[in-house]
């Protein structure tokens, strides 16, 4: 399988928050490239298309697109 991707991704595991109008939702960052990653949640109900992806371990914010949704994982593109 060929894939499309602009940039390499490399498999993490760490801990993420999801932040958008003074919420927050717990995640873990499963991969991780410099234009995306993939998150895994508990659920995906009530997470918006747009929010702030804050990666507490590396202490860097990033402004995520949602891409793509499936099961309990989002893709998300940073912007």
């Amino acid at each position: 399988m060929n894939e499309t991707r602009r940039a390499p991704r490399r498999r993490v595991l760490k801990a993420g928050s999801i932040t958008f109008g003074g919420a927050a939702i717990d995640c873990l960052v499963r991969n991780l490239s410099v234009t995306g990653a993939a998150l895994e949640v508990t659920s995906l109900v009530g997470i918006p298309d747009q929010f702030a992806l804050i990666v507490a371990a590396d202490k860097i914010q990033y402004r995520c697109t949602v891409v793509w949704r499936k099961d309990r994982r989002i893709g998300v593109a940073f912007y």
